[in-house]
């Protein structure tokens, strides 16, 4: 551990925040996608975010975003991430970071799910399911939701991702009750006939229609990491290891010694400046959802603006309290365009944003081949061996 270059390093996910279309968008019909693009043009040179503009946020795009000019002179290291795992997901996303690309397409189910998994789902849970197709969430709430309040129903639904995703009014059914019910439902997905990423348990509240809202009660059941992730090999190590938000359900709690689920993105953002004042060795990896949850997938450019600005508000917190030994590096594991169609995750390119108060000057990372280059570096730095999936940066800072 002695030759580590940094003794802290904070990982920072702006979850669906995209930086253009990624070379195989084609394959996913996604041609066109950027969501940093689009939100751009949405604010009309009104987006301001300094502190992500500092760090080169546009200097790393061909083209700058609407109202973020590129900056003679960035703080940091930049550049750009593409994917090469099989789908667009946040568990293929995160995994490849972590050195665990998804080589096989999960099972998607555009036409609902099948007949024998609805009727084991109603069976174990005496509940009969409405809705079984892809829809926004919101949308199918708001129609199927004052059903559910009458009847108890469960309200399944899926997307263009490989979810399988169960939402029910709290005062109907009890979280307990709900997260039991997808547990279950865990274990009818995992193979070999059907595969899915992640069983997402979606409650909500509210008295009607008009007034639903989804809770932060969420609670995503990932499929098990099919090996081992690059947090496995620190932590075998004696490396410390943190996840705040939902990092602790995308690795089905492996590899993580600390962690801490988030209400919102400042609640995230909460647990990232009480972490950094700990006194620790080691990696704290935080994704931030909202942005894809609240905005992305509701197709809304400037709500979705307006939390790129809070976050960035709290990010320049980060780098006052950033300690000379420390390394933060921002990126994202998906795009989702809200200026797109759909209103499914978009296959883009991420960016990759690195920065340490001891570094003298900043500097280009280029495009890097896949995602996994950011884990190689979290491994590289503690001197741990691990995944022989990516390559670090470490000795380009």
């Amino acid at each position: 551990m002695s030759t580590k270059k940094y003794n802290r390093i904070f990982g920072i996910v702006l979850d669906s925040v995209g930086t253009g279309a990624a070379p195989d968008a084609a394959k996913f019909d996604d041609v066109g996608s950027d969501t940093l693009g689009h939100v751009g043009e949405a604010y009309k040179g009104k987006l301001h975010i300094p502190n992500l503009q500092k760090l080169g946020i546009s200097n790393l795009r061909d083209q700058p975003i609407e109202g973020v000019d590129k900056v003679n002179s960035p703080i940091g290291y930049y550049g750009k991430m593409q994917e090469i795992s099989a789908g667009k997901d946040s568990m293929d996303g995160h995994w490849e970071m972590m050195g665990l690309p998804v080589e096989k397409s999960l099972n998607t189910f555009p036409n609902g799910f099948p007949a024998d998994i609805i009727q084991k789902l109603e069976e174990f849970s005496g509940r009969k399911v409405i809705g079984n197709r892809p829809e926004s969430g919101t949308k199918i709430i708001a129609e199927l939701g004052e059903q559910q309040m009458k009847t108890g129903d469960l309200i399944v639904y899926t997307s263009g991702d490989s979810v399988l995703q169960i939402a029910a009014h709290e005062d109907v059914i009890p979280l307990k009750e709900l997260y039991r019910i997808c547990e279950y439902a865990r274990t009818l997905v995992n193979g070999p006939q059907y595969t899915v990423g992640r069983i997402i348990a979606r409650p909500y509240v509210g008295p009607d229609k008009d007034h639903f809202t989804r809770t932060a009660n969420r609670h995503d059941f990932t499929l098990e990491p099919t090996g081992k992730t690059d947090l496995d090999y620190l932590q075998e190590a004696g490396v410390h290891t943190v996840g705040i938000g939902k990092i602790n359900d995308i690795f089905s709690g492996h590899g993580i010694k600390e962690g801490y689920h988030n209400e919102s993105n400042m609640d995230g953002m909460d647990h990232v400046d009480h972490v950094m004042q700990e006194d620790f060795s080691g990696f704290a990896f935080t994704n931030l959802v909202d942005f894809d949850a609240m905005y992305g997938h509701r197709r809304n450019p400037i709500g979705f603006g307006q939390a790129l600005m809070d976050f960035d508000e709290r990010l320049g917190t980060v780098l006052k309290n950033l300690k000379d030994d420390d390394l933060l590096m921002i990126t994202a594991d998906h795009g989702n365009d809200p200026g797109f169609k759909g209103t499914d995750h978009t296959r883009e390119q991420v960016p990759l944003l690195v920065y340490s108060p001891s570094m003298a000057t900043g500097g280009r990372l280029g495009t890097r081949q896949t995602f996994a280059d950011f884990g190689a570096t979290v491994l590289d730095n503690f001197d741990v061996s691990g995944s022989d999936v990516g390559t670090s940066y470490l000795s380009e800072l």
